[in-house]
């Protein structure tokens, strides 16, 4: 598919972000729902938003060519749910169907990278039913967020609330077409956070068990004030249906995904060259730190940013810019996220002494090339 140029929109990055983050005054409140409406008004005002994504594949993907299919135990401990439909041979192409969301009045579509990954075409239904083509304009398979854009400015659009701001217990709701039953809503809780489910560097997931199914993958996780909270990504599942566990990537990190994506259809990513490893409670009290505090570089790659900033193997790491460093994806999504040929300030442990090192990132396709 053609991706759109830089000019393609005309919003800018700055008044795209600042949209998605409008005000939510006109949304429905919690007050609403307990004065007898349920979940009916938060309903009726954020399913125009919500869209079904049909996709066709260029051809199955073997299964040397799906992480997944050679990783037993996570294949039985999260299943994906971009339903597939039928079996056809491995040279046919296949159809596939997932949920999205509208984020801005001209089109731009928020579904995740499994829905439309190896997509021929890509398609979206409106809660009226109207059926148009989508460009993909990006998508980020270490985080499973996607961008979609269709024609029109005039679409309903929701807006993102803060998933940091969420709290476990808060009620949620989940909208989307599990096995192709578009508009379908369910509720539950949100039951917890910062969850790693071993799908990647970036997990963070917020855990519901709001009913989602095949066919939920990209929809939206609401809060009570109609904000998105998070986009439905995974469950658990022994048997492909819903047991009441299901993972959503919060919408604090798919903010700054879209964003990314919106500006040039590709995600920059940052490289420290640090091999890095967890601080055990015997080795913390032996340093005189905290259990739970920091993690050990292991080793420095030669030339690296870790490198030429001066960071050592055995240098323990306890932040990164303004973020605690408590587990290792808390290094690996800082650095990330960071911005290449930024200077960055890593507070270290060394010798028994705490001290801050200024590093300046690099692009992390420039090292893997």
């Amino acid at each position: 598919m053609n991706r759109p140029s830089k000019k393609h929109k005309a919003i800018s990055l700055g008044v795209g972000v600042a949209a998605l983050m409008a005000s939510a005054a006109f949304l429905p409140s919690t007050a609403a729902a307990a004065a007898g409406n349920g979940f009916a008004d938060l309903v009726e005002e954020v399913s125009p938003a919500v869209v079904y994504v049909e996709v066709t594949t260029k051809t199955q993907k073997t299964d040397a060519e799906d992480p997944a299919q050679n990783n037993p135990m996570f294949e039985e401990f999260m299943k994906r749910f971009g339903e597939q439909f039928a079996n056809p041979p491995s040279d046919m192409p296949r159809q596939g169907l997932g949920s999205g969301f509208l984020i801005s009045t001209d089109g731009l579509i928020v579904t995740n990278h499994h829905v439309i990954d190896n997509a021929a075409t890509v398609s979206v239904k409106l809660q009226d039913g109207t059926e148009m083509e989508a460009t993909v304009i990006g998508s980020d398979p270490l985080t499973d967020i996607a961008l979609l854009d269709i024609e029109g400015d005039d679409h309903a659009t929701v807006v993102f609330g803060s998933s940091d701001a969420a709290r476990v217990g808060e009620e949620v709701v989940a909208v989307g077409s599990p096995f192709g039953l578009g508009g379908t809503v369910t509720s539950g809780i949100i039951s917890a956070k910062s969850r790693n489910i071993n799908a990647g560097p970036f997990d963070d997931f917020i855990q519901t068990d709001a009913a989602v199914n095949r066919g939920n993958s990209g929809g939206p996780l609401f809060n009570m004030e109609g904000e998105v909270v998070g986009v439905n990504t995974a469950i658990y599942s022994p048997d492909g249906g819903s047991v009441g566990i299901g993972f959503a990537v919060p919408s604090d990190l798919v903010v700054d995904i879209v964003a990314d994506l919106k500006d040039d259809g590709e995600i920059e990513r940052s490289w420290l060259g640090v091999q890095i490893k967890p601080v055990t409670d015997e080795v913390a009290h032996v340093l005189g730190l905290t259990p739970g505090e920091g993690v050990m570089i292991e080793e420095v790659v030669a030339e690296s940013p870790a490198a030429k900033a001066g960071l050592e193997s055995g240098d323990v790491i306890l932040k990164f810019g303004d973020r605690d460093i408590a587990e290792l994806r808390d290094l690996t999504s800082s650095v990330a996220m960071g911005r290449a040929g930024a200077t960055s300030e890593i507070q270290i442990f060394r010798g028994g002494t705490p001290m801050t090192i200024e590093v300046v990132l690099a692009d992390r396709k420039e090292q893997e090339a």
